[in-house]
């Protein structure tokens, strides 16, 4: 079955063409960062304004990258939430439109649910059970994952997700947007013993997360420092900021999700989000696992972030299983794991 797939679920336009709901013959993405980068961050109007501009173009692109006609296609998924209300809107009405236009059977993803079949895709391996870290900009859940469609939510932050920490710390030290890639690059050069940040929740048995408090710490670390133009790049105390910093959320995120994959008994750890894009993350968990005989399943970098493959991906399997969505389904800004 070839599925397309759209996503608009915040500052990302994207299409894909996935056959039966492993092979990727095509991803096209165009991404917003460059609009957004004087604001900080992503401004909602702005945002679904763009979708509107370029979602026929990056359709008509992912079709043509893909090889295949409208005519091929035999179902369309598009991201119904969570995200931002008028970024998802876009998205869902192209999808909705074209399955209507084409007698196409048409349903609604959760965003979220498909990150968690995101690194099954890459690997192109059959799902299996396993422990899912979904570490983004505005989630950082645990999931049990027991099969496609059949998981339960073990834990999540409390507060910030840890991409939101990375993109505030960016902020507080003046760096770019997005915080997450600016502070890896700096930390590359720093020491990450140099500051003891706290590790919030980490040797708690319940398995939530919470990043505020290492945000507090930053900021009152910078408010003692009697000289602020030390942390202006090239740096050597920045990088040793951001290099700590950037140690005490990894170590929560691979403690957590080490500790949810032996309560659980999986032998199987996936992880997916635009955060698993940090090269650090990705080195100590693969650590991590190896140290407990656990296999570990990570997106590849292009499917980390928002991308309409992993929702073509899942779709497949809802489609199968005989599963639509009404005509008249709304976007869900705060839709659920």
């Amino acid at each position: 079955m070839l599925v397309l797939g759209i996503e608009t679920s915040c500052d990302e336009t994207s299409a894909a063409v996935v056959r039966d709901g492993r092979e990727i013959l095509s991803n096209v993405v165009a991404s917003q960062i460059a609009l957004h980068q004087p604001y900080g961050g992503v401004v909602p109007e702005l945002a679904s304004r763009h979708h509107l501009e370029v979602i026929d173009t990056i359709v008509a692109e992912s079709l043509n990258e893909a090889g295949v006609r409208l005519d091929d296609i035999e179902g369309v998924a598009a991201t119904c939430g969570p995200g931002l209300a008028s970024s998802l809107l876009i998205g869902l009405t192209a999808g909705k439109a074209i399955a209507l236009a084409r007698g196409l059977p048409f349903i609604g993803i959760n965003h979220l649910e498909a990150h968690l079949v995101s690194p099954w895709l890459s690997a192109r391996r059959e799902f299996e059970p396993n422990v899912s870290l979904i570490v983004s900009g505005g989630h950082t859940i645990l999931v049990h994952a027991r099969a496609v469609s059949d998981h339960t939510v073990l834990g999540q932050t409390l507060d910030d997700a840890a991409g939101e920490a990375f993109d505030k710390v960016a902020k507080l030290l003046g760096l770019g947007y997005p915080g997450g890639p600016e502070i890896e690059k700096c930390a590359r050069d720093g020491n990450p013993a140099a500051i003891p940040f706290p590790r919030g929740k980490l040797n708690d048995p319940d398995h939530d997360f919470s990043f505020s408090g290492i945000k507090t710490a930053v900021l009152y670390w910078l408010r003692k420092q009697p000289n602020p133009s030390i942390l202006h790049p090239p740096s050597s105390i920045l990088n040793d900021l951001c290099a700590s910093f950037q140690q005490a959320v990894v170590e929560v995120l691979v403690g957590k999700t080490i500790a949810a994959a032996r309560a659980c008994r999986v032998r199987a750890v996936t992880v997916s989000g635009g955060v698993a894009c940090n090269g650090a993350l990705r080195e100590q968990l693969a650590v991590a696992c190896q140290r407990h005989r656990i296999e570990l399943f990570v997106a590849d970098r292009k499917l980390c972030t928002d991308n309409a493959a992993m929702i073509a991906g899942i779709a497949f399997h809802k489609l199968r299983a005989g599963l639509r969505s009404p005509m008249d389904l709304d976007a869900q800004p705060n839709l659920r794991l």
